[in-house]
Formats: structure tokens, C-alpha cells, sequence
């Protein structure tokens, strides 16, 4: 961590001197209280995903330390506040904790936006929260449909107006995409679908399952996972015995790196995949070769970690954290980017960078950020619905835990 990422008591004394001097919505511009400005990263830290959210808060760091060094913005400067939703006894994803974590962040008046969710089902059970508490939040990964959908906008933002942005596409995209990649390209003709119970994985199974049987792929059976077991090896025989083309998995990774390990053992030469819970490094360090060769992943936004235009950011982040950043990182970063944009679009206003009006700005914003350009929709989701697709291979060129290890496929079909 860098000097950005302050203890909770330091915020709260942080947050105690801003409301002895008046807050930031009251409080003159000049008052050096008023100058700093906090936002809240949520990210699942703890269990089968930590890895990936490591990489992740990386980048919102990143991006915060690059601002402050530049002095900030209109004398204004960001303290990244860290919150981690993952809890050692769901061993992932804590809802629960998510909510605790969305009511601390809205009870401290420092906090003007956040980024996170990891999860959707973090994000479904923060988003009524920060919509009553008026706190605009950017996830880099959460993808599931609902929580942006306005015919469930009376659940997750009843406040009424939008507070749940995103720097990735949805599973409306990212399973049915999928979907045709698996009909057009790889000409599966049968399919057994699992998902692990959580709000992403059912989603995304349903949006696969959907656009599967469209495509005319037979669904020979669909099985919902424990992601607390230990032992899947009975719904793996039956899906053996039906002998299907390919087997699709929606879920994240305490799941999922079971079902790899498992899965060659028992179907080696059926052809795997999964979402973005699938792309991650815990599929490389916790599985391993051979079980997780050639895995299909896709992630919901563009892939761009390769790309020569990022070249110098990419060192730096390797450089500053001792690992390589995965496209995940990058739309954290991004998400940062646009977080900074509306906080130098109110300030160059002459106005305070109050709650609701980050949350204006947020809406209405359209930053060049690595992935290009980022806008949202009047529902807060990405106006850019690229998905893209990898293979996990066995690069000898990089160490075995190197997120290229998953080879770029392309951009997933739309169609």
C-alpha cells in the first residue's frame, strides 16, 4: 500500500475536522479542510478471489497516487479508503459485509463517490445503501444486468436517480456473447451449464443458457454448484455419461477453481469455459497445469494490457507493485479517471464537490481513459459493450502465474 491508503482512524479524524469547520457542502472553497476529498474502494480482499482484487485496488491506487503527486486538481486532493467485502468464513464475497461496508461509507461525509464492487452479489446488496445515501459508486467488474436495469430501479436505487456506474459491459452481453463464440466459432452442438448460486453466476448462466438454445445448442442439463464443497465429482459423472460437446460454467472462483481441477480429472477433453469469474490468476496458481489448459474466459470490456498505447503504463504499474496488471486493473484505473474527471469538471465550476453533484458529473462525463473512450447510459452502464475472449495456454516466455498465460482470442461475436 502507498502512503494513499489511510486507516479508518485516520479518515475518521480526517472526517471529524471536516464537520468541526463545517462540511464540504457548506464550507467556503478556500477552507484547507474543505481540500481533500475521500472515495471508497470496495473490493473482495479476503478469499478465493483476492488476487484479483489485489490487482484491482492496485489500479485505483495508481491512479489516485498519480493524481495527488500532480497536486491535484483545483487544490483539491483524493484519500483512497479501502473496504474489503470478502469475509475468511464465506471464503469470497460477503453480501453481508458488502452492505456493512456500503452503510460505513455512506455514514462518512468525506466520501464523495466510490468504485467497486468486485461482486454483483456485493453490488446488489450495497446499491439500495449508497442510492438512499446519494453516493455514486463505479464498479470495474460487477456485471450483472439487474442492479442498472430500470424495471428493478424500485430495489437498487430507490432513491431514483442512477448511482451504480460501470467501466465494464453486463452479462445482457457478456453470456450471450459468449454464446455465439461457442456456436459460430467453436461449433459446439451440446452443452451442460453450471453456475455456483451467487447473483453473477446464475445471471450469467441464464444469458448463456438463453442464447445457447437461440443458436440451436442442446442443453443436455443445467446443475447449480456449492462453492462451499469440497467434491463435485458426482454431478461431473453424470455429465460424463451424457457426453456433451462442451461444459459452461457461470460462477466465480472459490467454485470455480474446483471445478478445473476436478473437471480434468473426470471430463479432460470436453471443451471448458466461463465468464470473467473464470479469468483470473487464482485459475493459474491454484489450478495449475495441465487442469487449466485450455479454459475459455471472457471479460467484459476490451483487452488492452497488450496493447503498445499502454506500454509505459503497464511498466509502471509492474514496476510500482512487483506484478502485472490483468484488464481488470485497467478498468479500475479508469474508473479512477473518471472519478478525478468529475471532481476537475465541479471545481473548474467554482462549485464544491458535493455527493450529488459528483454524482451529476459522473452521469454526463465522457473521459479518455486506456480502455478508450468511457460514457455512460442514462441507467449508468458503459455505452461500449465489447467482450472479449481468452485461452488459458502454457506460455514458456512468461512465469507460470503471469496473466499471459491467457491468450487473446478476440472480440466475442455479437451475433
Amino acid at each position: 500500500m502507498t502512503g494513499l491508503v489511510v486507516s479508518r482512524r485516520t479518515t475518521l479524524l480526517m472526517t471529524a475536522a471536516v464537520a468541526a469547520l463545517g462540511s464540504s457542502a457548506r464550507g467556503p472553497l478556500a477552507r484547507a479542510a474543505d481540500k481533500t476529498v475521500s472515495v471508497g474502494v470496495n473490493l473482495s480482499l479476503t478469499g478465493a478471489d483476492a488476487d484479483s482484487a489485489k490487482r484491482m485496488e492496485n489500479g485505483a491506487i495508481m491512479a489516485f497516487d498519480e493524481f495527488n503527486a500532480k497536486g491535484g486538481v483545483n487544490g483539491y486532493k483524493i484519500v483512497l479508503v479501502p473496504y474489503d467485502d470478502g469475509t475468511a468464513t464465506s471464503g469470497q464475497y460477503d453480501p453481508a459485509q458488502a452492505a456493512t461496508n456500503a452503510r460505513k461509507m455512506v455514514a462518512d461525509r468525506a466520501t464523495v463517490a466510490a468504485i467497486g464492487p468486485q461482486m454483483s452479489g456485493a453490488g446488489k446488496a450495497m446499491a439500495p445503501i449508497l442510492s438512499q445515501g446519494g453516493l455514486a459508486i463505479i464498479t470495474p467488474s460487477s456485471t450483472n444486468p439487474d442492479i442498472t436495469d430500470p424495471k428493478y430501479a424500485a430495489q437498487y436505487r430507490p432513491a431514483g436517480k442512477p448511482i451504480y456506474f460501470r467501466t465494464v459491459a453486463t452479462d445482457a452481453y457478456q453470456g450471450p456473447y459468449m454464446a455465439n463464440f461457442y456456436a459460430d466459432v467453436l461449433h459446439v452442438k451440446s452443452v451442460y451449464i453450471l453456475d455456483d448460486s451467487g447473483a453473477y453466476g446464475v445471471g450469467l448462466a441464464d444469458s448463456f443458457q438463453a442464447q445457447a438454445e437461440k443458436k440451436g445448442i442442446k442443453v443436455l442439463g443445467r446443475d447449480r454448484l456449492d462453492p462451499k464443497a469440497a467434491d463435485y465429482t458426482a454431478v461431473l459423472t453424470k455429465i460424463k455419461s451424457l457426453n456433451p460437446d462442451a461444459l459452461y460454467y457461470g460462477g466465480v472462483l472459490q467454485a470455480g477453481v474446483k471445478l478445473a481441477k476436478q473437471s480434468y480429472d473426470i471430463i479432460p477433453k470436453v471443451i471448458k469455459g466461463g465468464g470473467d469469474g473464470a479469468y483470473g490468476p487464482e485459475m493459474l496458481t491454484a489450478v495449475g497445469a495441465p487442469a487449466n489448459q485450455g479454459w475459455y474466459a471472457t471479460i467484459a470490456s476490451p483487452h488492452v494490457t497488450d496493447d503498445a498505447k499502454i506500454a509505459d503504463w503497464d511498466k509502471a504499474y509492474t514496476k510500482k507493485f512487483g506484478i502485472g496488471p490483468d484488464d481488470y486493473a485497467v478498468t479500475t484505473y479508469d474508473a479512477a479517471l473518471v472519478i478525478i474527471a468529475a471532481l476537475k469538471r465541479i471545481t473548474d465550476a467554482g462549485k464544491v464537490p458535493t455527493r450529488e453533484a459528483m454524482r451529476d458529473a459522473i452521469q454526463g462525463i465522457k473521459v479518455d481513459t486506456l480502455q478508450g473512450p468511457v460514457s455512460f447510459d442514462a441507467n449508468g452502464d458503459l455505452t461500449d459493450k465489447t467482450i472479449s475472449i481468452f485461452q488459458i495456454g502454457q506460455n514458456k516466455e512468461f512465469p507460470d502465474d503471469d496473466m499471459r498465460q491467457y491468450k487473446y482470442i478476440g472480440v466475442a461475436p455479437s451475433s
